[in-house]
């Protein structure tokens, strides 16, 4: 059986609390030892040195009472009474006298006199602390240049009473203790956090799981502002729009399926009816069969494009051309199809020329899209009006406004969406997958420009076209002033 180390590896949770734990044990025993080296090297230290400024501020009297008594140290022996008095500080007479009750001696504090310890010349002892270490400090004492004795201290962690070292115990215990007092607070802390902060998290988790899953209704509640409630209001957006890709696309594959269906219905039929004999081939009935042809045509064509525009694949060749003469040859190749529809078709173009760096041929198709949309769904009788002039700001625009029926305010926004229509007046009746404009606002964009709807003038659909004009072109950047 194979080991995977990764199925064992803990989770987010259980890292941030052993992060959170590991961080507060290290700073406690951190503490803790600084603590203790500190009393070890820094307290003890200092009355260790404190013992010894003692010893060198005593040593000139043991050496006067050592003078004074014939130069022999047979007087200190057994007089530890007299050694203590001769190791303690005299008061200084000219000093000031101190207000409140006299405070002992440090020396006598620290113990110092008890730990020191009077040697002959010959390093015998003489009086004082017996358990004295061959290798602790010691100062001489020289009288008239030769050395006639020494003093020697012993460390004052080596020395302490029982009591002390008790008390040190329990400062270290006390310590200790409060240092694992504190783990167990920084444990709870960091378990509490970790399942506070990291509980939107795992509800996040959770619902990406079931986006995966094809759940697109899926959401989740946004409990703060933060960096994780900024993450569940992403996830809702996120949510959101696949959610309606989803039925865009089963939307589409309806649509699909339907305008495929019904040419390749009359085909089939129409061809069934020549093979039976019922229809003769006629001149009509081919045409009958080339008008399917050539609305599978177009849905082809248009899915195709639509898919390069979409990868960034469709080619543009931009040369500099006249809007003006454009839309005028693609107005006439849609007259008879307007005509056709009961709709009238007005053109109302600026007199100086429209210059634009373009395709003629992608630009060409975008405003065939345009009038074959408003064939399709401007009611019999109505209008077609086409407006292009320059715009301050290097601009020349381009408005389609046909007359009614119209498209509410709330579909304006989604009808150059791909596979889109506006189940209304103008509906799934009328033709079309709802490519067109979608193709419309990809050319647009290729051309550096921007398209949109509106309500029209006339009660229907206005479609607005704005592209940069060509620089030196009446409203261009070169002319922005004789334009305006």
């Amino acid at each position: 059986m194979t080991f995977s180390w990764r199925r064992f590896q803990p989770g987010i949770t259980a890292r941030l609390f052993l992060a959170v734990l590991s961080t507060a044990v290290f700073v406690v025993i951190a503490m803790g030892a600084a603590a203790q080296w500190s009393f070890s090297r820094g307290f003890l230290g200092y009355l260790n040195q404190s013992a010894g400024e003692r010893l060198e501020a005593a040593r000139p009297r043991i050496v006067q009472a050592y003078v004074a008594e014939g130069g022999s140290w047979d007087f200190l022996h057994g007089e530890r009474s007299r050694w203590f008095k001769l190791l303690r500080p005299v008061a200084d007479p000219d000093a000031p006298p101190a207000a409140g009750p006299a405070t002992p001696p440090l020396s006598d504090l620290t113990g110092a006199a008890l730990r020191t310890t009077l040697l002959d010349a010959d390093m015998r002892f003489v009086v004082g602390y017996a358990d004295f270490h061959p290798d602790a400090p010691r100062w001489p004492l020289a009288v008239q240049g030769r050395t006639v004795g020494w003093v020697t201290t012993a460390p004052f962690e080596s020395v302490s009473a029982a009591g002390d070292v008790r008390f040190a115990a329990s400062q270290y215990r006390a310590s200790w203790t409060m240092g694992a007092v504190s783990v167990v607070l920084a444990a709870l802390i960091a378990l509490w956090a970790a399942r506070t902060l990291l509980r939107p998290l795992r509800a996040v988790a959770a619902a990406t799981h079931r986006l995966a899953a094809g759940d697109y209704a899926t959401r989740v509640p946004v409990q703060s502002r933060d960096e994780v409630g900024q993450l569940a209001s992403d996830f809702n957006r996120l949510a959101l729009t696949l959610e309606r890709n989803e039925q865009m696309r089963r939307d589409f594959m309806a649509d699909i399926s339907h305008e495929l269906r019904t040419p390749l219905g009359v085909l089939h039929g129409e061809l069934e009816a020549m093979e039976d004999g019922v229809r003769p081939l006629t001149r009509a009935s081919v045409q009958s069969l080339q008008a399917e042809v050539a609305t599978l045509n177009k849905l082809v064509s248009d899915l195709y494009d639509l898919s390069l525009a979409e990868a960034g694949a469709m080619t543009y060749r931009h040369t500099p051309l006249d809007l003006a003469e454009l839309l005028q040859a693609s107005a006439t190749a849609y007259r008879a199809r307007l005509a056709g529809a009961g709709v009238a078709l007005e053109m109302r173009l600026a007199a100086e020329a429209l210059v634009v760096a373009g395709d003629a041929r992608r630009l060409h198709q975008l405003f065939g899209n345009l009038l074959e949309n408003a064939a399709r769904y401007t009611d019999a009788g109505g209008t077609l009006r086409i407006e292009a002039a320059c715009e301050a700001g290097g601009w020349v625009r381009v408005a389609f406004s046909d007359s009614a029926p119209g498209v509410a305010a709330q579909h304006l926004p989604r009808l150059f969406d791909r596979f889109y229509r506006v189940e209304a007046s103008r509906s799934r009746a009328s033709g079309g997958a709802g490519l067109g404009l979608a193709i419309c606002r990809r050319i647009a964009e290729a051309h550096h420009g921007r398209i949109e709807a509106g309500e029209s003038p006339l009660g229907g659909l206005c479609v607005t076209l704005r592209l940069p004009a060509e620089a030196g072109a009446p409203g261009g950047p070169g002319q922005a002033e004789d334009s305006a």
